[in-house]
């Protein structure tokens, strides 16, 4: 079973940085994609990152050209968050799945870690 532990949020102010990680355990496939939502209060999922398992990568694009995903190699998941904003503030979650297939409806990821709160401040 596919195993998701997030870490890295926190407060920042508008125009700061954070890293966000993922350590992501119980894929015993070669092929996989792993994703980054988010969730702000009142709001449904929705997909921020993905990184598929031919390295190509979707954003938003509300976040295009200010964050970056990446994966180690050894199944962390990272978000580079950069020139952050306000209403980047949610609750952040990875997921991951075995294959080659992803999608941006969240209904599709069926492992979710706990999440991590980022909250941004003006």
């Amino acid at each position: 079973q596919v195993q998701l532990l997030e870490s890295g949020g926190g407060s920042v102010l508008a125009g700061g940085s954070l890293r966000l990680s993922c350590a992501v355990s119980g894929i015993t496939v070669p092929i996989y994609s792993m994703a980054w939502f988010r969730q702000a209060p009142g709001k449904e999922r929705e997909a921020v990152a993905v990184l598929a398992t031919t390295g190509s990568t979707y954003y938003a694009d509300s976040v295009k050209g200010r964050f970056t995903v990446a994966e180690d190699g050894q199944n962390n998941l990272y978000l580079y968050m950069d020139n952050v904003k306000p209403e980047d503030s949610a609750m952040y979650y990875c997921t991951a799945r075995a294959g080659s297939r992803w999608s941006v409806d969240s209904s599709f990821w069926k492992n979710w870690g706990q999440g991590t709160q980022v909250t941004v401040s003006s």
